[in-house]
């Protein structure tokens, strides 16, 4: 194991405490920035989303326990977030929770021929992915391929969603005149 994995390790464990003693899921942490100027990213959510307040108990959680035990070599920088709407995935577990939405997905190698697929993520299968892209169709993606993917927000949709909404709070408010 690399220091850089045993520190990453180190940051995901103490951060998925803070979370879970906050009531919230740890969504993912990640590293940017290099060695000399590292970003430690932590994403966080629950049902209905993270308010800020959640953010900044998380982040004074971690950061503490990350300045006490001071074992990131260089000054860091620590943000706290919510995944936002179009969140990475990043498990099967994710695509197991987030069945029937929409995502994009990148692979490693090429699965039937293609590496980019964009459509509605079906379901999970033992480790595959079951995957209805929007060009090719029907297509079983094998988990330890994917190197990226994320939801895909449809905006036509959102707003047609929200406009329901709309009329529904206008009808309850007519009937309860």
């Amino acid at each position: 194991m690399t220091d850089e994995t045993s520190i990453e390790a180190r940051v995901r464990e103490i951060a998925r405490r803070a979370a879970e003693e906050r009531g919230v899921e740890l969504v993912h942490v990640e590293f940017a920035g290099g060695a000399r100027a590292p970003v430690v990213r932590v994403f966080i959510d629950r049902p209905g989303g993270v308010t800020h307040e959640d953010c900044s108990e998380v982040s004074t959680h971690v950061g503490t326990v990350l300045d006490v035990e001071d074992f990131i070599p260089a000054t860091y920088t620590l943000e706290v977030s919510s995944p936002g709407l179009e969140r990475g995935l990043y498990g099967l577990a994710d695509f197991e929770k987030f069945a029937g939405s929409l995502a994009k997905m990148k692979t490693r190698n090429p699965v039937n021929g293609q590496r980019n697929f964009r459509g509605r993520i079906e379901g999970v299968e033992g480790e595959e992915i079951l995957f209805e892209d929007k060009t090719t169709g029907r297509v079983r993606v094998p988990a330890s391929e994917v190197v990226k993917a994320n939801l895909e927000i449809d905006v036509e949709e959102e707003f047609r969603l929200a406009e329901e909404r709309e009329r529904e709070k206008k009808r309850t408010k007519m009937d309860g005149r």
